[in-house]
């Protein structure tokens, strides 16, 4: 909960919640690793796609929080949900992960290299945040969402997908310290460059203007118009970038799924998550037009436009 912050660093609920829409955010336990977070979400995406495991042959994990630095996080969760048939490897997008590895199976699929994937966004976020600084502190949590990706009938699945990056905007959101060229050893000072570390203000005007123009792109390439979708899920990453975001494409408050006040942003697992709840809940129906929008950390970006 936000008032559980104010304890530590100098903030409050209505300052939390004003500037972010993030009212509360889960947070792992100690013993809970993102490969477990990421077989929960994994089992339930089987069962609710009606898909045994060893019909998966194929498993990307998203995540910018590993389990190990070697192996990935996919083999430890191709282990758990004891997956016989799957290449199991890890991407490292940040919040657009989720959406990097939906393109990436979705290729395999098409090119008939595979029959299904199964697809997780999972981060413990709490493990690499600095809880003595505000401006990041308050806006993250621990969740994994999945998604089985198999042939769809025609006319329905993924109608396209639009992923960019900028690596000389790295340093706007980043972790500083911990690989090769800034190693934590015996001598490393603990000052906060092993955490996240971000200049909101330039992130937010970047994260504005290319989620606008990646999803405008993926809108085209599906053969739609922004008035044509039926639904925005949006990466949960701050409700300013959000409402700012369907502003600039034209696209109703109303057809905008928002659950950002209760887990804050969970990078990869953002979308999948929400993407979860909104099917659940019956906002989306057979037919709709989704579009699925995210930016992170690189800086990378990406949007994919769904056919229910």
């Amino acid at each position: 909960m936000n008032a559980d912050l104010a304890k530590r660093v100098e903030t409050s609920d209505e300052w939390i919640t004003v500037r972010t829409g993030i009212r509360e955010r889960r947070i792992a336990d100690d013993t809970t690793t993102t490969s477990d977070l990421c077989l929960g979400a994994c089992v339930g995406a089987l069962e609710m796609a009606d898909v045994e495991p060893r019909d998966i042959e194929m498993l990307i994990v998203a995540t910018v929080t590993p389990d190990y630095p070697l192996p990935s996080t996919a083999c430890a969760v191709q282990e758990k949900l004891e997956l016989p048939n799957a290449v199991a490897y890890d991407i490292v997008a940040a919040c657009t992960g989720f959406i990097a590895g939906l393109t990436l199976a979705r290729g395999q699929v098409e090119a008939g290299l595979i029959d299904r994937a199964l697809v997780v966004g999972g981060e413990k976020l709490s493990s690499i945040v600095n809880w003595d600084d505000r401006s990041t502190c308050v806006l993250f949590g621990d969740a994994a969402g999945a998604a089985v990706v198999q042939a769809a009938d025609d006319g329905y699945g993924v109608k396209s997908s639009v992923l960019k990056s900028n690596g000389q905007l790295r340093e706007l959101l980043w972790i500083p310290a911990g690989g090769t060229v800034n190693p934590v050893d015996k001598n490393f000072p603990f000052d906060g460059s092993d955490k996240i570390v971000m200049a909101g203000s330039e992130v937010f005007k970047v994260a504005v203007r290319e989620m606008c123009n990646a999803s405008l792109e993926a809108i085209e390439r599906a053969g739609l118009e922004p008035a044509d979708i039926d639904l925005v899920v949006p990466h949960q990453a701050n409700i300013r970038i959000i409402e700012a975001l369907t502003k600039r494409l034209g696209i109703e408050r109303e057809k905008v799924f928002v659950n950002i006040e209760k887990y804050g942003n969970t990078s990869a697992a953002s979308v999948p998550v929400a993407l979860d709840e909104a099917n659940r809940s019956g906002m989306i129906k057979p037919g709709d037009n989704v579009l699925m929008v995210a930016f992170g950390g690189g800086l990378v970006w990406g949007a994919t436009v769904v056919s229910w």
